[in-house]
């Protein structure tokens, strides 16, 4: 099989807080920096690219090589990750078949530190070490690799080479809590927002879009093919949109099969089966309709179309009216 080779891939907003970081610049300093380079480029280069070579003329260094990381300097495709962290959930090991017949274990648990969260998925025989694991649990991982999911958030993989330690002696995490997501205005999203919560009503939606993944690692899988394990049977997945409105504006909203279930309030199976009836999926549209609904998530911007749309993680359904009026009361 062919091995694929990631490149490292460093989001916009975490170019521009390392940049703002080492320099002291203002944010929105940094960007417009970003978008001159853009138009000075004509075009040619993302945003993305912008800032990597604004970091570069800064003499900001966006990768620290070798060494124990923080989860924040995790990107993907980097490889050979050292990092320590402190457990926080552990996911119950699942047995799937390959292509070719054989059998295969997966597993994975969620480690924190005092700059974010991880999620560390482990294969074959490394699953053995999610029984060992509990809550509080300090763990030392070596020689991972950072990946991408289908989602876009960042992973790290273990393989026959990763060593993981737990309880390490003279070692101790203090693990930053998530701060609660600041409610915006749809009007006031920016692409710079990775932990937001909007209230909206449901104005439209549309029929679910089905896709094919790999049951090793839940990437997108085309024709029956996963780029890092080959040949593969595919489960599926899906992403349904809606638009939300809250007065001050409208935005997609890109729900995964997850946050889709949670919408709906349906199982996996359920969603699963409007792949074979999908004119049934009418009526669940139109009960969505003038639904309100709160949402935390982030905002990305699909390329294709130029768009700012917000990838929606946690999702609240029918909102406490009267929760909601003294919050925005409180904020006022």
């Amino acid at each position: 099989m062919q091995r694929v080779v990631e490149l490292i891939r460093i989001p916009l907003a975490d170019i521009v807080s390392k940049i703002k970081e080492k320099t002291g610049l203002a944010e929105q300093d940094i960007l417009a920096r970003v978008d001159k380079k853009c138009q000075q480029l004509a075009g040619l280069v993302s945003k993305d690219g912008a800032a990597h070579i604004i970091a570069n003329e800064l003499g900001v260094k966006l990768l620290e090589h070798g060494g124990r990381q923080k989860i924040k300097d995790v990107f993907a495709g980097m490889r050979s990750v050292e990092l320590i962290g402190k457990v926080l959930q552990v996911y119950d090991a699942r047995d799937f078949t390959r292509a070719d017949g054989t059998p295969g274990q997966v597993g994975s648990f969620l480690i924190g530190d005092e700059t974010g969260t991880l999620r560390i998925v482990c294969w074959g025989d490394q699953t053995k070490i999610i029984r060992d694991l509990k809550p509080g649990t300090v763990t030392l991982v070596t020689n991972a690799q950072a990946r991408e999911n289908n989602r876009g958030y960042k992973e790290l993989h273990l393989s026959d080479q990763s060593r993981v330690v737990l309880n390490p002696p003279g070692e101790n995490v203090e693990v930053k809590e998530r701060a609660a997501a600041p409610r915006k205005a749809i009007k006031e999203l920016t692409e710079q927002d990775q932990n937001v919560e909007i209230l909206g009503t449901i104005t439209e939606s549309f029929a679910p879009k089905f896709f094919e993944v790999c049951p090793q690692c839940n990437k997108s899988a085309k024709g029956g093919a996963c780029t890092q394990h080959g040949a593969i049977t595919p489960n599926f997945s899906c992403v349904f949109n809606a638009i939300v409105d809250d007065g001050s504006d409208n935005i997609r909203v890109v729900f995964f099969r997850n946050q889709m279930e949670r919408l709906l309030n349906k199982t996996t199976e359920d969603v699963l089966a409007y792949r074979e009836k999908l004119d049934s999926f009418e009526q669940v549209r139109s009960d969505l309709l003038g639904q309100i609904v709160k949402i935390v998530g982030k905002v990305n911007r699909n390329m294709f179309f130029d768009r700012l749309e917000f990838v929606a993680q946690l999702v609240f359904t029918n909102p406490n009216p009267e929760e909601e009026l003294a919050r925005m009361n409180a904020v006022s």
